[in-house]
């Protein structure tokens, strides 16, 4: 395992050190709050000459992901950031970077849409490109969010497919931490050198990309994608296991926290994951067996490996940071009970939409969850939908 320095830094420090690491041929971007910093940091390498990093400052978002998009169809190693209503003005380009197979990297700092204008945390940019056909890494903390930009390069660059990994915005994105971070030698060593199998560039095999696809092809092309997105969980997890060899901290697909044992359990995404294991402890002090499912890929969803973890419980709780604005459950509650039917399980289900906004989500209403969910296996009966937090 490598030697290590514990530093304190902040997630978007954390971000613009690891693509510090990486040196990406080309980073284009359009500051927004609260993911301004990883960029503006990064610049700051690229003006002090730490980075041979070729940085084009755009007039949007927009032009941001087209930057990307023709610099990685060039050959370059590509990457971004972005957050909230710049994400939605990229939308157009991020599919685009997907269907033309570019591994492009992104970092999005999690913020609520508009409107009303809001610049704190929920999970409603990501989720509204989930099905863009973006690898999705949701990030707990600093340390995570770190690794996961180191990680996510790996990924693209093997599985041919854009990556996209979170922050929650302000939570992580500005909160300082202690993280340990590689030395840039084996930083670089594990990212490698792209060797991009097809670019406009190499004069030598001549391509077109971006070519209009009608009816005779289109569909098997969609068809190429979904299938890449299948095969890119065996990728997550070489990579992941590489990491672990290099760095000795472990990733997979998901984490689970206390569920060996587990009767009830919370899923939840992002910074929230770590006030439920805060959580989990004190109730386990107490006697009570509870659990955590975090995932930590969201695209490609795991349902058949969540359905497994979940198996031996009485009760589950899926956390949605995010509103799908209508009587069925959130993103997150969706995926999950979808992976249930399809294997088998007809287990008690409840979904709570948190935290919207950046509404702090507490202690004592974690763990009014749990109390709910031991009343469900009861056979108490409750809405489908809880919002939790919200004012009368």
């Amino acid at each position: 395992m490598a030697k290590q320095d514990i530093v304190a830094r902040t997630g978007n420090e954390a971000m613009a050190e690891a693509m510090r690491q990486i040196n990406p041929d080309v980073v284009a971007a359009y500051p927004i709050t609260p993911a301004t910093e990883v960029v503006q940091i990064f610049a700051s390498y690229v003006a002090d000459g730490l980075v041979d990093t070729e940085f084009v400052p755009v007039e949007s978002e927009h032009s941001a992901m087209s930057a990307c998009i023709g610099s990685s169809a060039a050959g370059g190693r590509v990457m971004t950031g972005t957050s909230s209503q710049g994400l939605a003005l990229m939308a157009e380009m991020v599919y685009i970077a997907a269907g033309l197979r570019l591994p492009i990297i992104l970092a999005d700092v999690n913020r609520a849409l508009s409107s009303p204008i809001n610049i704190h945390c929920d999970h409603s940019d990501t989720m509204m490109v989930r099905d863009s056909g973006w690898v999705q890494i949701f990030s707990e903390n600093a340390q995570e969010a770190y690794d996961n930009m180191l990680q996510a390069v790996r990924i693209a660059e093997t599985a041919r497919i854009p990556v996209m990994v979170t922050t929650d915005g302000f939570i992580i994105s500005h909160g300082m931490e202690r993280i340990e971070i590689l030395d840039d030698a084996t930083a670089k060593a594990f990212v490698g050198v792209y060797k991009p199998k097809d670019y406009l560039l190499n004069f030598d095999r001549v391509l077109t990309l971006g070519a209009i696809d009608l009816q005779d092809y289109y569909f098997e092309h969609r068809m190429q994608l979904a299938e890449a997105m299948k095969n890119s969980k065996s990728v997550i997890m070489d990579v992941a296991k590489d990491y672990s060899k290099t760095a000795g901290r472990n990733y997979g697909l998901f984490e689970l926290y206390k569920m060996e044992d587990a009767k009830f359990a919370i899923i939840a995404m992002g910074s929230t994951a770590g006030t439920t294991k805060f959580v989990i402890d004190g109730l386990r002090a107490k006697g009570l067996k509870v659990g955590l499912l975090k995932p930590r890929v969201f695209r490609p969803f795991p349902k058949d490996e969540i359905a497994a973890a979940l198996k031996g419980l009485d009760a589950v709780a899926v956390m949605d940071r995010s509103d799908a604005v209508n009587g069925h459950e959130g993103p997150l509650a969706v995926e999950i009970k979808a992976a249930l039917y399809d294997n088998g399980l007809n287990k008690p289900l409840i979904n709570y939409i948190y935290g919207l906004g950046g509404r702090e989500i507490k202690t004592e209403e974690i763990e009014s969850i749990y109390s709910d969910l031991s009343e469900i296996a009861k056979g108490k009966k409750m809405d489908r939908v809880t919002y939790l937090g919200v004012r009368e």
